[in-house]
Parts: structure tokens; sequence; C-alpha cells
């Protein structure tokens, strides 16, 4: 087992996206590192489950139904623990306006889902849970 794997048992990964295929191949590639991690379908169940279990980082769609990313921010920001929680938006390329609005709202990067490789999402939550 690699030694990186083992520091990551206790990091919990709260993955909100709506796009189940997406979700599930985030999560299994997130638990396949070591993480710990819960899904969430929309922005609603994701800021209870974000509030209920206080995740050390978030990957969070900004595009969903009922709720979408940035209203999860900032709901989530308005909370005394939710306002320092490490979140990293996912996001099109065609989304700079929403990209500008997250990253005023306090988002700490943001990951294009075209182009991204898992290795990259891993390594931008491991420098993402370093600065915490």
């Amino acid at each position: 087992m690699d030694s990186h794997k083992l520091t990551h048992k206790d990091k919990k990964i709260l993955v909100v996206e709506d796009e189940k295929p997406m979700r599930r191949v985030l999560a299994d590639s997130l638990i396949a590192e070591g993480f710990s991690v819960l899904e969430a379908e929309n922005g609603i169940i994701g800021l209870d489950v974000a509030m209920r279990e206080h995740p050390d980082l978030i990957l969070l769609d900004l595009l969903m139904p009922q709720m979408d990313g940035i209203e999860m921010l900032k709901k989530l920001r308005e909370d005394a623990w939710g306002k320092n929680a490490i979140v990293i938006v996912l996001t099109n390329l065609g989304d700079t306006e929403k990209i500008v609005e997250a990253t005023k709202c306090g988002a700490y990067g943001y990951l294009l889902k075209t182009n991204w490789r898992m290795d990259e999402v891993i390594r931008k939550i491991e420098g993402c849970l370093c600065q915490k």
C-alpha cells in the first residue's frame, strides 16, 4: 500500500454532483486513493450532508437542479464551520462567470470537467488539504 494513501484514510471528501456517472467515477477514484467519500446529487442534499458531516473538502458541481453550486456555496459560507470549508468547484469550460462568482464566494479552485485527469484531481485535493 502506498504511504500517501495511509494519510488519506482520515480525510473525508464530499462529492456534490448531479450526474451520477461523474459522481461515481469521482467517488470510486477517491476511495481507491484511500479517502472516505460522501455523495450528494444536488445542492440541497450537499448542504445538509456538509453541515452534518463537516467533510475535509467538498468537490462541488456548479450546474445542478434544485440548488446550484453557487447557491450552496453561499449558504455554506453563512455558517461558522462552513465559512472556512475547503471547496473545489467542478465546472464546464463555458462557465467563466460562474467560476468568477465561485471564487468570490471563497472557492479554493476549480476543475474543468472536460480536461481533468484523476491524478490531477488528487493532486489538487492534496494541495488544498495541505493548506488547511
